[in-house]
């Protein structure tokens, strides 16, 4: 026995309960508390090489997950402001939004939506790259990663 819920919105939060009567035992009863998130982020760190390819998957874990059928952003952040890099929706070519000169020529969306950026600079050190995934209006997914750029 299981409940399928379709479009889970913040209003399905609850408890649940199933029960049903079996013979000669009785009835059975189960109880289990649900917990709708409006949006989930993740933080990682990720090391590199000044003047390297940089790659950052769009959502480290959801690998097997298909993003291609979800709208997605990349955002840059770096003191305390964000900057939108790339946007995605589905069966759509990226459209690139950056107006930052120094990002422009250097961001690229690659294969399972990860983000590209090459030649890493000394500036890139600190900044935060954040993907942004829309499952449906109410829950956004987001993993940001901060970048610490190393010199030879």
């Amino acid at each position: 026995w299981a409940l399928h819920l379709e479009n889970v919105t913040m209003s399905l939060s609850g408890q649940y309960e199933c029960t049903f009567a079996t013979y000669p035992y009785g009835s059975k009863t189960a109880k289990i508390q649900l917990t709708v998130k409006a949006e989930e982020e993740r933080h990682y760190l990720k090391k590199v090489w000044l003047k390297q390819t940089l790659e950052i998957p769009c959502l480290e874990d959801a690998t097997s997950e298909n993003l291609s059928i979800y709208p997605l952003k990349w955002l840059v952040g770096e003191k305390g402001r964000q900057e939108e890099l790339v946007t995605k929706e589905p069966s759509c070519p990226a459209l690139y939004r950056n107006s930052s000169m120094l990002l422009r020529q250097r961001v690229l969306l690659g294969l399972n939506n990860t983000l590209k950026v090459f030649p890493t600079e000394i500036t890139d050190d600190g900044r935060v790259f954040s993907c942004h995934v829309l499952y449906h209006p109410e829950r956004v997914q987001k993993s940001s990663t901060t970048i610490r750029v190393f010199g030879k």
